[in-house]
């Protein structure tokens, strides 16, 4: 297994834990990139917001009666 250490390998995990579970390896080796990296650290603020805003709209929705 190829262990991530670049920007872009670590965003595409920071997106994927959206969809999966991230195996040991994967959450570590996005631990350890994101103390280094602003950036990433930044993007994974980000993702965390977005997720929680959408979790707020669906529970929006339902407690409205919406389509969800």
């Amino acid at each position: 297994m190829k262990i991530p250490n670049n920007c872009r390998d670590i965003s595409g995990l920071l997106l994927a834990r959206e969809d999966r579970s991230l195996s040991l390896g994967e959450r570590l080796a996005v631990r350890v990139h994101i103390l280094t990296c602003r950036a990433c650290h930044r993007f994974e603020k980000q993702t965390l917001v977005l997720r929680g805003a959408l979790r707020q709209w669906r529970e929006h929705q339902r407690d409205d009666g919406g389509p969800l």
